[in-house]
């Protein structure tokens, strides 16, 4: 059965650091409350992938939070994680839902309001949109405006979150656009507690989105 709580979705970036390191990070992160964390893992072989997959799902699954691997549906199943998110260039949303059926959680990257119908129509469960300002990681980003962030949310039902760029001192921009929640690297793995990140940028939320 599906858990789709998008509000505070983190999203990791292990190249700066140890893996006992990333892995304290990550745990710090979900004991702060994150509802939502995404493996993200552009550079590693397969296998790599997929090892460090199932240790962090060891981690999400004690704070009964669902893992979504990005990109890949084959490391994804393998560590039977929660769902899979996929970008522009990934595999077709419609052929993932296919193969994982209507239990496993899609995501889908769109940055039009075509795209993020498209996505829709073809069973995607949420939305993350942007970038809302540059980011640090090692993605490449387009960013995208923020009536263009309103108009994807007023096209579909499914949750959408904002990603790029965002902190607790700047998630203002977002202020009366209906998100769902929004999507934090940086904010959290550079930050000197993660754990304190999260419940801060929770609390700006709440404050500055009413979310």
């Amino acid at each position: 059965m599906k858990m789709l709580d998008t509000r505070l979705y983190f999203i990791t970036d292990s190249t700066p650091y140890s893996e006992a390191e990333f892995l304290r990070r990550t745990e710090a992160a979900l004991r702060g409350g994150a509802t939502l964390i995404q493996l993200r893992e552009k550079e590693r072989s397969t296998r790599e992938y997929l090892a460090l997959a199932c240790k962090v799902h060891v981690l999400a699954l004690q704070y009964h939070v669902p893992l979504i691997i990005d990109d890949r549906l084959d490391v994804m199943l393998a560590a039977d994680a929660e769902g899979v998110h996929l970008g522009q260039s990934d595999l077709p949303v419609d052929i993932a839902r296919q193969l994982l059926g209507n239990d496993r959680i899609i995501g889908a990257t769109a940055k039009t309001v075509a795209q993020a119908q498209e996505a829709y129509a073809q069973g995607a469960d949420y939305l993350g949109v942007g970038a809302v300002f540059p980011t640090t990681t090692k993605v490449k980003t387009v960013l995208t405006p923020t009536e263009t962030l309103r108009e994807i949310c007023d096209a579909v039902p499914i949750p959408v979150n904002a990603i790029g760029g965002l902190n607790k001192d700047n998630i203002d921009v977002l202020r009366g656009i209906p998100i769902a929640g929004i999507c934090a690297v940086s904010a959290i793995m550079k930050a000197d507690d993660p754990e304190t990140a999260v419940r801060a940028l929770s609390d700006a939320m709440k404050q500055k989105l009413g979310i």
